[in-house]
């Protein structure tokens, strides 16, 4: 496993992001969350995966439950994060009071990185940072982070907290790369962490949906898995399985690969088994090389382009 580290912190470039932990859209099961989500927390820390992500909403804090059992017994080995989520009025008693909730419904005295999940006109940074900086006082947050947040966003809460935010999390993939323009470079210069969540567009760039299926739960919502999409996307994932086939790799790993070779940048994708997470963690390991992280960006440019007004619409 390779690690990110800056400020201080050592997070593993390929995390966990908990959402399916009990969140709904992902209709896993009880099997899952019972038994299965122990497995792949156990395996990942086995592989020196050491981000745990998750957040109050997802599940209506059930996942922050499930993650809390999974890492009770592993609690030194986890770099925990969550996430507060900016509802009407969320100033600095109630982001502490949320913490405070979040950090009962994990079964821990401290968490490592807690996050503003999206900005909000409805919770300024004055207000957000001022129970952050509280929270870091108390001892119950190590580390501030943001996610969804623009590059100015992003300075503006560190101004707000009076030191460092640690990261920003956002989506970025071979599908999704405008976190390129700004965050990347700002977070390269400055000491942060960009955190890339949904790295393989909710399992789009797995090469699992060739859009002869209808996939359910979030999936059918999102625009990448519409049948039309599919013959665009064929430049894309034809160079993802050809890099793949010369690794002895998965596309997935591959796609994985070239998201963590960005500089400070770290994944978090899901498992739905342990068995996933551990084709997950060996992506850290690939290396690729100059021509292939090209071949893969200009075919991800070609398919923005070609699909463009598809994924807009």
């Amino acid at each position: 496993m390779r690690y990110v580290e800056v400020g201080g912190v050592k997070v593993s470039s390929i995390g966990l992001g908990a959402w399916q932990f009990g969140a709904q859209g992902w209709d896993y099961g009880d099997e899952y969350l019972d038994k299965e989500s122990q497995k792949i927390v156990d395996r990942a820390l086995d592989l020196g995966v050491n981000l745990i992500d998750t957040a109050e909403v997802y599940g209506d804090g059930r996942s922050e439950e499930v993650v809390g059992r999974t890492i009770a017994a592993r609690r030194g080995e986890v770099f925990l994060a969550t996430k507060v989520f900016p509802g009407s009025g969320l100033d600095a008693d109630e982001v502490v009071k949320r913490a405070r909730a979040s950090a009962e419904r994990l079964g821990v005295d401290r968490i490592d990185l807690y996050q503003q999940h999206w900005p909000s006109p409805d919770a300024p940074a004055e207000a957000v940072m001022a129970g952050m900086r509280r929270l870091q006082q108390d001892g119950l947050v190590t580390h501030v982070g943001v996610s969804n947040f623009s590059t100015k966003a992003w300075q503006e809460a560190e101004q707000a907290l009076g030191g460092a935010v640690l990261s920003n999390q956002v989506r970025y993939s071979l599908v999704a790369r405008r976190p390129e323009q700004n965050l990347i470079p700002r977070a390269a210069a400055d000491g942060r962490i960009v955190i890339a969540y949904s790295p393989l567009g909710q399992g789009f760039l797995s090469g699992r949906y060739d859009g002869t299926t209808n996939p359910g739960g979030v999936r059918a919502r999102n625009p990448l898995f519409r049948a039309e999409v599919a013959d665009k996307a064929k430049v894309l994932t034809t160079a993802l399985s050809e890099v793949a086939a010369a690794h002895g790799a998965t596309a997935a790993q591959v796609a994985l690969a070239w998201v963590v070779r960005r500089p400070n940048v770290v994944a978090i994708p899901g498992a739905s088994s342990a068995e996933q997470m551990e084709q997950n963690a060996a992506a850290a390991d690939i290396e690729l090389t100059q021509d292939e992280d090209a071949r893969l960006g200009e075919a991800s440019a070609a398919f923005a382009e070609e699909a463009g007004e598809l994924l807009r619409g």
